[in-house]
């Protein structure tokens, strides 16, 4: 079958990546900076600011998963960020290429489409691939440079490419964060009250690495619901009482629409709060 590369193999995403896939028989490598004695795979260090390094990480290898990266606005000086994400994800991407890998997946981020939504409020909701970037952060500004540079290399080489715009990952323990936003909807509106499972994102990558996508497509990933106790559209006609909600939003449903990663993909959350919580 061919080895999957994981770069950032020890971050949250990685780890629940690398573990979907290895429990299905895969043969995976994780790369990143540091190892991680939570990672079931062979384990190697490397910077992929180097190009070289990203080369010889992913020689022989058949797909790449690629997740390293400055995880978050804030953590690091802007400019850094920035730099560290573009040149280690243009790095990747052309090792992938100039290598034949057969398809590259990799992490894009919801901030693209203008989170948090407080110089500009989201044309509507549920927000989806279609919504105009926005991006408010360097780390936005790098991920959006990344899903130009999948499209540009798609063009030139046919490899598909397969970008998640991750919502904001949880793992079990997280959830116990939860219950003091229910009581005021400004404390997570930032990203329309949005979440995914760390072991759903590690479903998403193993679909994408699989999907019926030939082109460079990018695809929301979030849980079904929010994190709130309250319905969807309550906490819309509170926050954002002037941003259209289209119809389909019922109950607790996500405001981060799924719906094409649903039918390319067939993504379909396996996780929620609601249960872990309980």
């Amino acid at each position: 079958m061919g080895r999957i590369v994981v770069t950032g193999g020890s971050g949250k995403a990685g780890r629940a990546t690398i573990d979907d896939l290895v429990e299905r028989g895969e043969d995976v490598l994780s790369v990143d900076l540091a190892g991680s004695h939570d990672v079931p795979c062979e384990q190697l260090t490397a910077d992929l600011t180097d190009f070289g390094q990203a080369v010889e990480a992913l020689r022989g290898a058949r797909a790449v998963v690629h997740l390293a990266a400055i995880p978050a606005p804030g953590l690091r000086p802007d400019a850094f960020t920035f730099h560290v994400n573009t040149a280690s994800t243009y790095n990747v991407f052309s090792a992938a290429t100039m290598l034949g890998l057969e398809r590259v997946v990799w992490a894009s981020s919801e901030t693209v489409l203008g989170l948090p939504f407080e110089r500009e409020r989201p044309d509507y909701a549920p927000i989806d691939e279609e919504h105009r970037p926005l991006p408010e952060y360097s780390y936005a500004l790098s991920k959006l440079v990344s899903e130009e540079m999948a499209r540009q290399l798609n063009r030139w080489t046919g490899v598909p490419f397969l970008g998640l715009r991750f919502s904001n990952i949880m793992e079990p323990h997280d959830y116990e964060r939860f219950p003091p936003f229910w009581e005021d909807a400004h404390l997570r509106k930032w990203n329309l009250w949005g979440y995914v499972d760390a072991a759903d994102v590690g479903q998403s990558c193993r679909l994408a690495l699989g999907g019926d996508v030939s082109g460079a497509e990018v695809f929301i990933v979030a849980a079904a619901d929010t994190v709130m106790d309250r319905p969807s559209r309550d906490l819309m006609r509170e926050v954002y009482p002037d941003v259209p909600v289209r119809d389909g939003v019922d109950g607790f449903d996500t405001l981060l629409s799924i719906d094409k990663a649903r039918r390319m993909l067939g993504y379909d959350p396996a996780f929620s709060w609601r249960d872990r919580l309980a």
